[in-house]
């Protein structure tokens, strides 16, 4: 008897972990709709099955994607992830060809490293007209990988993706990749690369899904998006952009086949250019101390030249010369040496001083206000050249594919300006005093909010470091607040030059050299004998009398003659 009740008790355990196995097996379940989009909670140790039914017999294939902020989520065709037929990534996805009259799909989301995650996906449809992303891929480990894959640093974001290839009716044998290049292969094929920028400043999960959410598909990408180039079939399937610290991007490829006049999507993917991970310069902690301790002292001396750079030369020529030598120091020991970024920054500071009192004690040496006026003339020149190749025009092939007509170009623009401004030099003096100086203040906004105007001259200091970043595409988003900073730059530009202009107008072009008048008034004394300082004793005189005063033996008081009786 009590056999059997052990038996039956056996039984009944048996079947009840078979109920919560299956109970359990329901609840990793997901059911996804074609083109609907949905939000994925994968807990830890947990395999979440994505299912797909009632897919019409017109759909040859499907794109599973998947989007997480920077989580890895590996997307599976099996139950247990295995080489080649899983990837794990932020941004995940994976094709599956159809076969025929299959109506139901399964795939599986899972976490790599035992941590729950979050992420949305979709899946989308597309029939046998339209090209396969990555199927004709030799490189990365699917054999039929419809990914974008994205690799970074802090000059440069490297894109790659794998070529496409024709699409089949269901059952039927794909074409063959690389048998010829006529136009009836896929070398017909056109690869269209987009660019999404999302909100600046916002590093929110939900910021990302909804930026994901409206460009995962051929038509919200082509109404949002950015068409940055259109690549051949003979073109490499790789293109670089300029890297933007904490500035959400998206990027995806869009496949056309120009003969039958259909297209496809890759899976796009993402980049903040730099790491949620890392406690230190991570995307929540942009931007070291010292960096922002240097450019608020810039911004303060760039806000007092912008309205008093002209009434106080000597100021003026001291921040001009210090720009000069600290930016040309800092690219000299960075390409020459591998100092920590602070001590680069420091000892470029120190230089930079140097070099500021060298332009002042030049000119107060010699008095040459247009060869100073030329060297403040060159940073307003440095300015207008990295606005104009800021714009589309430094996106050109001609400056992408030559260092050599860039660097001319640049020079030339920027020998220019002061060149314009030889006839009139008080002008050109106040106009540069206003246009840097405002710049200055926008480079300490930067410091503590995101703005693009900073890329301006940064663009510019990663060409001079990086021998490799006349390849990259120098795109930066133009949203409200950068909007708001030209504003502001174009305001305190304009109100410091029209202040300094009105205050000037009945005073001296410059101020005169101080050793000038110095050399003047020691000549007027020689010659005017009427003076009274003319017959002051020279200074060496007087430092002569006064030694001699302090150690003369002092008299003492009294009476020095008898009294007279």
């Amino acid at each position: 008897m009590q056999r059997e009740m052990s038996r039956w008790t056996w039984v009944l355990l048996l079947l009840l972990s078979s109920v919560c196995g299956l109970q359990a097996q329901v609840e990793s379940r997901v059911i996804f709709l074609l083109g609907t989009f949905q939000n994925v909670n994968i807990s830890r140790n947990e395999t979440v099955q994505v299912v797909v039914s009632r897919i019409p017999p017109e759909v040859a294939f499907i794109t599973l994607q998947f989007h997480t902020r920077y989580r890895n989520a590996t997307l599976s065709y099996t139950r247990v992830p295995d080489q080649g037929l899983s990837l794990t990534a932020a941004d995940s996805g994976l094709v599956s060809v159809l076969q025929p009259s299959q109506t139901l799909l399964s795939l599986f989301l899972s976490s790599p490293d035992e941590e729950s995650v979050s992420g949305t996906g979709v899946i989308l449809s597309f029939s046998s007209t339209e090209p396969v992303p990555g199927a004709c891929n030799t490189e990365f480990s699917l054999d039929v990988d419809p990914n974008v894959y994205i690799r970074y640093n802090l000059y440069e974001t490297a894109i790659r993706f794998a070529p496409a290839n024709l699409g089949n009716e269901r059952g039927q044998t794909p074409p063959a990749c690389d048998t010829s290049t006529g136009t009836s292969t896929r070398w017909r094929l056109q690869y269209d690369v987009y660019q999404y920028f999302l909100p600046e400043n916002d590093l929110s999960e939900s910021s990302l899904f909804a930026g994901i959410q409206a460009v995962a598909d051929i038509r919200g990408m082509m109404a949002s998006g950015r068409l940055v180039l259109t690549l051949k079939s003979t073109d490499k399937t790789t293109m670089v952009f300029g890297s933007i610290p904490g500035q959400g991007v998206i990027y995806s490829v869009i496949v056309r086949d120009p003969v039958l006049n259909t297209s496809a999507s890759y899976v796009p993917a993402h980049t903040y250019a730099c790491s949620f991970a890392s406690t230190l310069d991570g995307c929540q902690t942009l931007g070291k101390i010292s960096t922002k301790v240097f450019f608020t002292i810039t911004g303060l001396a760039g806000l007092f030249v912008c309205f008093f750079g002209h009434r106080f030369f000597k100021c003026e020529l001291f921040c001009m010369g210090f720009s000069f030598a600290a930016f040309f120091f800092f690219v000299l020991i960075t390409r020459t040496t591998q100092l920590d970024y602070d001590i680069r920054l420091a000892v470029s500071a120190v230089v930079g001083a140097v070099g500021g009192v060298l332009l002042v004690m030049s000119w107060w040496r010699f008095g040459s206000v247009m060869a100073c006026v030329v060297v403040v003339g060159l940073m307003l020149g440095f300015l207008v050249a990295s606005i104009v190749l800021f714009t589309p025009l430094g996106d050109l092939d001609v400056f992408r594919n030559s260092d050599v007509v860039f660097w001319l170009t640049f020079c030339c623009i920027m020998v220019l300006v002061p060149l314009f401004f030889v006839r009139w030099p008080r002008e050109g003096n106040i106009t540069t005093c206003g246009v840097v100086g405002a710049y200055a203040v926008v480079l300490a906004v930067n410091a503590y909010i995101y703005t693009s105007l900073s890329y301006i001259t940064l663009n510019i200091l990663k060409r001079f470091l990086n021998n490799n970043f006349s390849a990259v595409f120098t795109d930066a988003p133009f949203q409200t607040s950068d909007y708001a900073m030209i504003t502001v730059w174009a305001m305190l530009g304009v109100c410091g030059v029209v202040l300094q202009l009105y205050r000037e107008r009945s005073r001296p072009f410059f101020p005169p050299s101080p050793y000038l008048m110095w050399l003047q008034e020691r000549e007027r004394r020689k010659t005017n004998v009427l003076d009274p300082s003319h017959h002051v004793p020279s200074l060496p005189g007087r430092l002569v009398e006064r030694a001699r005063q302090l150690i003369r033996r002092r008299e003492p008081a009294g009476e020095h003659t008898p009294l007279l009786l």
